[in-house]
């Protein structure tokens, strides 16, 4: 059989048999290693040493600056009084009724801490001759307003007369003008309400504030109704009353009856829980 088996050599190399075939061959030497910086080898990098030969310093992180200028601080905790509520109370009048209803709004609004209330009237489209004919008084001496302003209210009140069930043409061509407004959207979310007055106890205290309605929907408004929450009087039957759930009214007859006390109670009421719930949205946007 077969096996493995050392013979001397000529040179001294050890040798192993390999079988018959392949006979006596020389064993295999081990290279001998070269030394680290034998010629010819690139030169090995230093080992680092236990001190390193730089000194590293900690990187210090910057104070926080005494100076208010680089302070944020809250404004609903600095101590700054809060801006006040804008609430426009716009209207148009032509014999005066709802000029009335709109100096009672204002004090009821007015009323309310933290809020600021302006009047103003609409644009008037006829002219001075057509309104000679019609009996109308001359006009007061609150300020006009323009489309555009509207934007700077948080909330506003609308006061109009009726004619054959909906707003005065007066309004409704102020309304048509805001068409800026409405491109842009700048009395979305806005609360809004309205107050009216009519000929008749039949003549439009629902279909005028209703017919409204659609002017603020197109805007995205918040319509605030006032509801019942005037109480108990908006349910006597002893006297002739203008007024409803959608906001403050009066009857204006021939133009010769003008607005009950309590009608202007009324009044009062709106202006004032309107500029509550604007209060209350403007704070919760804050």
């Amino acid at each position: 059989h077969t096996h493995k088996w050392q013979c001397p050599d000529p040179l001294g190399r050890s040798c192993s048999w390999l079988g018959p075939h392949l006979g006596c061959q020389p064993a295999r030497q081990p290279r001998p290693r070269r030394p680290i910086n034998a010629p010819g080898l690139p030169s090995p990098l230093p080992l680092p040493t236990a001190s390193p030969p730089f000194h590293l310093e900690p990187i210090k992180q910057p104070e926080p600056s005494s100076s208010s200028s680089h302070q944020i601080s809250d404004p609903r905790s600095s101590g700054a009084p809060p801006m006040a509520v804008k609430v426009y109370v716009v209207y148009y009048s032509m014999y005066g009724h709802v000029a009335k209803l709109a100096d009672e709004i204002k004090k009821g609004a007015s009323s309310v801490e933290g809020v600021e209330v302006k009047v103003w009237q609409v644009p008037e489209i006829l002219n001075e001759e057509v309104l000679g004919k019609m009996g109308a008084p001359p006009k007061t001496d609150v300020p006009v307003i323009s489309p555009q302003e509207l934007a700077e209210a948080d909330g506003v009140l609308f006061g109009f007369p009726t004619r054959f069930g909906m707003m005065a043409a007066q309004m409704k061509a102020f309304f048509d003008a805001t068409g800026g407004l409405w491109r842009e959207q700048s009395l979305a979310g806005k609360p809004a309400g309205v107050f009216f007055s009519t000929g008749t106890q039949g003549g439009g205290q629902e279909t005028t504030p209703l017919t409204a309605v659609t002017q603020l929907t197109h805007h995205g408004m918040v319509f605030v109704p006032v509801g019942y929450t005037f109480g108990a009087k908006m349910f006597d039957m002893d006297k002739v009353q203008g007024g409803s759930p959608y906001g403050a009214g009066t009857f204006a007859g021939d133009g010769s009856r003008w607005p009950s006390e309590m009608e202007l109670e009324h009044a009062f009421h709106q202006g004032k829980y309107f500029a509550g719930i604007a209060k209350k949205l403007k704070g919760s946007s804050a």
